[in-house]
């Protein structure tokens, strides 16, 4: 039971639990990206891939309530980590350099990771916790990404996720150990263009739906 101890309390732990939770989101997104792009194919094909995901039962449920529980383990402990560190330097430096690689996403990662939860939670309420019995899921997302407003406001979220991710990804490889000069430059590059993917696949939805379908 020692290991449990370590990783609750910790910095190394808790960073471990961030590296596998955001891991874990990586692989969602991805998921959920390509379940999205059969929306270009139109209402009944995305319908079509909405009831295939429902057919699946009790599968799903413990796929959303397992999210539910990475999530809150991620956003707790990223949590912890940054007060930590506001207390361990309280005073900001006067000088602030972009050394030692130092970049937009490592400089906002707590910053981008509360904005990105309130998008979820407001995502939730606008396509989860509706009425489903009177429209599709289509309609749903239709009506809603239709105005401009709540298109612009997907599209900022899906470029701050882009720039979370951005820092996110390489950082928890080098949190598992795959901190090495040969492959950490291939890392970066791949979480770069792993981020574009995200912020691009996402990001043109609205857009699809707002001018084009």
């Amino acid at each position: 039971m020692a290991w449990i101890t370590e990783t609750f309390t910790t910095s190394i732990g808790k960073k471990i639990l961030m590296a596998l939770t955001g891991l874990s989101f990586c692989g969602f997104l991805t998921v959920h990206l390509i379940g999205n792009l059969t929306l270009y194919g139109g209402q009944d094909l995305f319908n079509a891939y909405v009831e295939h995901l429902h057919s699946l039962g009790p599968l799903i449920i413990v796929f959303e309530w397992g999210l539910l529980l990475l999530a809150i383990i991620h956003i707790l402990t990223g949590s912890i980590l940054f007060f930590q560190n506001l207390k361990a330097r309280p005073v900001r430096y006067k000088v602030n350099k972009n050394a030692g690689g130092r970049t937009l996403g490592s400089a906002t990662m707590p910053y981008t990771g509360f904005i990105l939860l309130l998008f979820i939670i407001f995502h939730l309420l606008d396509f989860h916790f509706v009425d489903h019995t009177t429209q599709t899921v289509y309609q749903i997302v239709s009506n809603s990404l239709s105005q401009i407003g709540l298109a612009t406001v997907y599209i900022f979220a899906v470029v701050i996720a882009a720039i979370h991710i951005s820092h996110g990804f390489w950082s928890l490889f080098q949190t598992l150990g795959a901190n090495h000069p040969k492959y950490m430059p291939l890392i970066k590059n791949i979480g770069i263009l792993f981020s574009l993917l995200i912020g691009i696949g996402f990001g043109f939805i609205p857009i699809f739906i707002a001018f084009i379908a």
